[in-house]
């Protein structure tokens, strides 16, 4: 009786000790990518060498993809550079960071698009932050004004490009695609530093429409809402990178998830709050979302329902291509709603965990050109970077495993 005791009790531990190993994964892999990150990261500055341009992905031919600073992805390779200082504390980084950054320094003053924020939050917000630079904080405050004149009063939104057309054909005079919610950091952190209020007041409005009109009420999302600015109603719902209008494109969840837990954050106004968890819980519960966390470029790819209007061709991919880029933004975004919810928001955690193990296990750069995650799509429908390294792919990665080592020592 003794023994049989003894034995149940023996193996009553090691169940629990081999539950507890299976909960507890190995955090060694934060390390080895900073690690992998460190030797791409120097390859890649040493190919971008003394050009004025940055890098942005490979073009077709296996070339390295250098864009103009006007390019909307130009701050996201300085903001790599920031994070990877903040991340070893080696002044290597810092000083690369810093030159790389003053590329960008005409676009404070750039009102061409939306994309400012974009490029100057990730590249002069990330220095502002590590190094106090009072000249970055004048930059930033420039680069608020200049995004703060796309706002458009009567819609009250944010204008994301001057024109574009639906691929049905219709005419968008002022459209406002999601991604734009990223842009809104900008403005938050413009009226803390300087006490003015309107920036702060252009961000809510923006956030408010964008929560009304591209938000679905399953908390899905549109790429694309158009607006008549004098009358300020939504004219038009649809998509310019997803699969179809009414579909769900990956990266634009991902853009939503991220943009709604940063207005949260800013506001603390708990409409944000919930829109953030429930585009979240749209997220990690689809269906659809293969099995290693990372998603198709879109959640509704050759579903019933809907129809492509781009022209797409069924035989020309035989494996759906995953979007590596709308992954890492999603799991950020996931990284800080679980820090906001506390105990409440284990789930986002736990789910940015294992996708933050699947990118680093499956799905790391081996090519030339030194980036740090392969298998990004940037424009399916327009034919354009299917299934290549992105530059704001690695920016988000980075700047996940920073905010997952954080948390997982507090």
């Amino acid at each position: 009786m003794k023994n049989s005791t003894l034995t149940c009790l023996l193996f009553s531990v090691l169940c629990l000790i081999s539950i507890t190993s299976c909960k507890q994964p190995d955090k060694n892999f934060v390390d080895q990518n900073i690690e992998f990150a460190d030797t791409q990261m120097r390859n890649l500055l040493s190919a971008v060498g003394d050009s004025e341009k940055l890098p942005r992905s490979v073009l077709p031919s296996g070339e390295l993809d250098m864009v103009d600073i006007e390019d909307w992805t130009s701050g996201f390779f300085p903001g790599v550079l920031w994070y990877m200082y903040e991340l070893t504390n080696d002044d290597y980084w810092k000083q690369a960071a810093e030159t790389q950054s003053q590329k960008l320094l005409p676009l404070q003053y750039f009102t061409d698009h939306h994309d400012v924020g974009f490029m100057m939050y990730c590249s002069y917000g990330n220095g502002y932050r590590l190094t106090q630079n009072e000249d970055y904080k004048g930059i930033l405050i420039n680069s608020a004004k200049s995004l703060s004149t796309r706002f458009r009063k009567n819609a009250g939104i944010i204008q994301s490009w001057d024109f574009s057309r639906s691929w049905g054909g219709e005419a968008w005079r002022c459209p406002v695609i999601i991604d734009n919610m990223m842009n809104l950091e900008l403005l938050f952190f413009a009226s803390k530093v300087t006490n003015d209020d309107t920036f702060r007041n252009i961000a809510i409005s923006h956030a408010d429409r964008t929560l009304e009109n591209h938000i679905r009420e399953d908390y899905s999302s549109y790429h694309v809402v158009n607006y008549d600015t004098i009358s300020g109603q939504a004219t038009g719902l649809g998509t310019r990178q997803g699969f179809a209008d009414n579909s769900t494109w990956a990266r634009g969840q991902g853009w939503s998830i991220y943009g709604f837990t940063m207005t949260y954050r800013e506001t603390r106004n708990p409409k944000y709050l919930e829109a953030a968890q429930r585009i979240a819980d749209f997220y990690i519960q689809h269906p659809n979302l293969p099995e290693d966390k990372i998603p198709y470029w879109d959640f509704n790819v050759n579903e019933p329902g809907y129809t492509p209007l781009f022209g797409y061709d069924m035989n020309k991919y035989k494996i759906i291509p995953r979007d590596v880029s709308a992954a890492t933004i999603a799991i950020s975004g996931m990284l800080e709603l679980s820090y906001i919810l506390g105990e409440k928001g284990k789930k986002y955690y736990d789910f940015a965990e294992e996708a933050l193990q699947s990118l680093s296990s499956h799905y790391l750069y081996k090519g030339n050109h030194s980036f740090i995650l392969d298998q990004s799509v940037g424009n399916f429908p327009g034919d354009s970077e299917i299934t290549v390294p992105l530059i704001y792919a690695d920016y988000y990665f980075l700047e996940a495993l920073l905010r997952y080592k954080q948390l997982s020592v507090k």
